[in-house]
């Protein structure tokens, strides 16, 4: 039977951003919900490689850091958003510090212990606080430790949002909760808060190849498109230049610190390129990088290109990056003596649900916060390890924000619950699967690293056609948690071409071979859909 549970605060995911954003609020004696689509470690923070940029360093400034962030950008960022989110870098260092993460530190000439820093592309300093080549694991297994702990947070497993719940009072919409699938019992709950907050991740699982894990399939950018929010520069999705290539390897990001600490991309004939793309070389921003490695394997016809660090000592790689050694070793690789086949894969998704600097979106009392959102950081292009910090950052504005409001926020009226009376079980879960890689499949032909616009064109018409098919089936059958993303995804995938199709210029990640150069002649305007 369906049952509904009521909280003060629901928040939709168990990232980084969400698991901050619970313990920000688990002192302040109300009730909160954690939904987790699959395993607590399941999101893309656990996976997290490089680290958090944070400025630490003597030689370096939170101007300098705020300058690159606005360069990678390519003149799309909120300068404001940018200060206000690299002003706490340090601060949200401290507190994951305090939450019992640890980071790898180092002993200098002079005998003090500070913090390591590595570097990573687009910065002009070392300022990336880390865990060997393991951060957001930590990050994740910290958080989860204390939330698990906390008597004021419930955290729920396999647990996937069907619908948001809204209603509307003197024309302001307002959010009420949402129906839950629990995918162990299948069973739709309702789950009713004053406050709900999305913090689901990105939707890199568009396209074919990603660095992301399964469940990063733009589910809270869809429940917001479909709830009445806006969403903002979907068309901006990073391609990460460098994911493991290997038969048997799926989704192994290597992580851009190894290019960081001195690795070169070469050709299979052992020759380097990126000199010849861009002055940095390998420490380009992302676009330039993928772009590069993109068109050489084009140009030669070849499956991949090959990242070298094998020049470093044995001891410094192993100690350095002893997942990305021990992983490439199960593949009969050692970094330590060869390189590593590398290719791009989908990464980051920069855009998302339009918010404001406390998080809040166009429903009254609805957050997102972490890649879901569309805050102004990222701009056309996100510079290396500004995600991490963003969900901390976004967590900490979003608590006061809530904390502010919450005790003039009226608990929600009864909701019904979730009716299955006119559907049946499926017979066809075939039509879910091939749906799924046909939309990866061309979203990653026409919609990938380089477009046109005959491309877009033709992925928005397969599109309109998976819509359709889609809708028929949701319609007929119950609700499995392969439905919800392959619908959600969809959706997505939709959002994405919209926004491509109305930039007629490259920029940034946006790349088209029909408006090559960037379009100077005005100011640079973000992409806005509005439902």
């Amino acid at each position: 039977m369906p049952y509904s549970q009521n909280y003060d605060v629901l928040i939709i995911g168990s990232g980084g951003a969400g698991l901050s954003l619970a313990l920000k609020l688990a002192d302040h004696s109300m009730r909160i919900a954690v939904l987790s689509k699959f395993a607590l470690t399941a999101g893309s923070t656990y996976y997290a490689q490089g680290g958090i940029s944070a400025v630490f360093g003597a030689d370096d400034s939170i101007e300098s850091h705020i300058e690159d962030t606005l360069d990678a950008g390519a003149g799309l960022c909120d300068p404001e958003i940018v200060r206000l989110t690299v002003t706490h870098g340090k601060s949200s260092i401290d507190w994951l510090r305090e939450q019992g993460v640890i980071f790898t530190e180092e002993q200098t000439a002079s005998g003090e212990i500070k913090l390591h820093l590595n570097k990573e592309g687009g910065h002009s300093h070392r300022r990336i606080v880390h865990t060997a080549d393991a951060t957001g694991k930590a990050v994740s297994l910290s958080l989860i430790e204390r939330a698990q702990e906390h008597a004021n947070i419930d955290l729920f497993e396999h647990h996937n949002v069907v619908e948001l719940i809204t209603d509307s009072k003197e024309g302001d919409k307002r959010i009420l909760g949402a129906y839950v699938l629990d995918s162990k019992k299948q069973e739709v709950r309702t789950i009713t808060a004053r406050v709900v907050v999305l913090a689901t991740g990105g939707a890199s699982k568009a396209y074919l190849y990603s660095t992301n894990p399964q469940s990063s399939t733009g589910d809270g950018i869809a429940l917001a498109w479909r709830a009445g929010c806006r969403v903002s520069n979907m068309e901006f999705m990073q391609f990460h230049p460098t994911c493991l290539y290997h038969p048997h390897a799926h989704s192994f990001l290597i992580s851009e610190a190894v290019r960081g600490e001195g690795g070169k991309l070469i050709l299979p004939d052992g020759s380097s390129f990126m000199q010849h793309f861009d002055p940095r070389e390998e420490l380009a921003p992302r676009d330039i990088v993928a772009r590069a490695i993109d068109h050489e394997m084009k140009k030669r016809g070849i499956d991949c290109v090959y990242l070298d660090i094998s020049h470093k000592p044995e001891q410094f790689i192993r100690e350095h990056f002893p997942t990305i050694y021990q992983q490439c070793l199960e593949f009969d690789i050692d970094i330590t003596k060869q390189p590593i086949p590398v290719v791009p894969a989908a990464h980051y998704t920069c855009g998302g649900v339009l918010t404001d600097s406390y998080a809040r979106t166009d429903i009254a009392n609805l957050y997102a916060i972490g890649e879901v959102a569309c805050t102004g950081l990222h701009g056309a292009n996100r510079m290396a390890s500004n995600s991490l910090l963003e969900c901390l950052v976004f967590a900490e504005r979003a608590s006061e924000d809530i904390l502010q409001k919450l005790s003039g926020i009226s608990p929600p009226p009864p909701i019904p619950d979730w009716d299955e009376s006119q559907v049946g079980d499926s017979d066809e879960e075939v039509v879910v699967s091939h749906n799924w890689e046909e939309l990866r499949r061309f979203m990653w032909d026409y919609v990938g690293i380089v477009r046109t616009d005959k491309r877009l064109s033709r992925a928005m018409n397969r599109v309109e056609l998976l819509k359709k098919e889609i809708a028929e089936y949701y319609g007929n059958f119950r609700v499995t948690s392969d439905l919800l993303e392959l619908r959600n995804l969809v959706i997505v995938a939709e959002l994405i071409i919209r926004c491509a199709q109305q930039r007629k210029e490259s920029r940034g990640l946006h790349y088209t071979l029909d408006y090559p150069e960037t379009d100077n002649s005005k100011p640079a305007q973000n992409t806005v859909l509005t439902p």
